[in-house]
């Protein structure tokens, strides 16, 4: 059954007090565990290298993909490693709505681990036709990737989406990732999710539009706002990362309109721990995985 009104509320003020990817104050002091269970995803981010090792820390990277049937389990092996984990995230390596993987992990956890605070990240592109079903599994803090909301820069930074089963480009296919984003965001905010959103900060291109991302997303009905500085990957791996002054801008721009997240620390999708200490992943996923799709 869906959550009522009362669950919602309380669920929020755990994720503020708990969630250290939400909170500043909980950043050093409570863990998280992503589990890696999302193979595939349904946009191109020109930035973007999906891969399959156990040294970079980054977004995108995990060791494998780990079975719907090993959550549980997984779970548990976490909380016994690091027992100051109050959340489990689903953060890839694919986006985590293009398959039903973290629906269905979710789900795994729910049946023994329901105090634990779910947290989602995603692009956006399914998040409204998806909404109801994360309220349903009592998912309530969800992070959306946002890197720009006109359709003219996004199409530098994403060179398709696929949409219906249709692989689109260009103006056409930003047009439609932005409007999903924006719909999904207010959809999620009005049955009271903790709504982040993460932009990733790409000099030349999109440094010069953070302010009006930070106040079309604070009005579609985000809470708090996360500027990730470019990691030279993909086809971006010549472009330039961006400096302090060009971060510290950005940040200050974008804290005209919402609070801004300082403390990110670029997990990986199967990171274990407190974030910015000792990474337990390796110990939690010490045995060979299934390998993903770079489709």
């Amino acid at each position: 059954m869906p959550l009522s009104n009362y669950e919602i509320k309380t669920s929020n003020e755990k994720v503020s007090l708990m969630h250290p990817c939400f909170n500043a104050q909980a950043h050093n002091k409570y863990g998280r565990l992503h589990l890696p269970v999302s193979p595939v995803c349904n946009i191109g981010c020109r930035f973007c290298n999906r891969s399959q090792n156990t040294t970079q820390q980054r977004p995108g990277v995990s060791a494998g993909i780990l079975a719907i049937d090993e959550v549980s389990d997984t779970v548990e092996k976490a909380l016994e490693l690091c027992p100051q984990i109050s959340v489990v995230g689903i953060a890839g390596p694919g986006d985590t709505l293009a398959t039903d993987n973290a629906i269905k992990a979710f789900e795994q956890v729910n049946k023994k681990h329901s105090r634990l605070i779910k947290c989602l990240s995603t692009n956006g592109l399914l998040l409204a036709q998806k909404s109801d079903k994360l309220k349903e599994i009592g998912v309530n803090s969800i992070t959306v990737t946002v890197n720009a909301v006109n359709p003219e820069i996004l199409t530098k930074i994403n060179s398709h989406i696929i949409y219906n089963g249709i692989k689109l480009t260009g103006i056409t296919a930003a047009k439609i990732l932005i409007n999903a984003q924006l719909e999904g965001i207010k959809k999620i905010a009005a049955w009271g999710a903790t709504i982040k959103i993460n932009t990733v900060l790409i000099p030349e291109i999109n440094d010069d539009h953070i302010a009006e991302i930070a106040k079309t997303v604070k009005e579609a009905g985000a809470h708090i706002y996360n500027i990730i500085p470019l990691i030279a990957e993909g086809e971006f791996k010549n472009h330039k990362v961006p400096d302090c002054d060009q971060l510290h801008n950005a940040r200050k721009a974008a804290g005209e309109y919402i609070e801004v997240f300082y403390h990110c620390k670029h997990c990986r999708a199967d990171a274990c721990g407190i974030p910015g200490q000792q990474d337990l992943s390796s110990k939690l996923y010490n045995r060979q995985m299934e390998t993903f799709s770079h489709g």
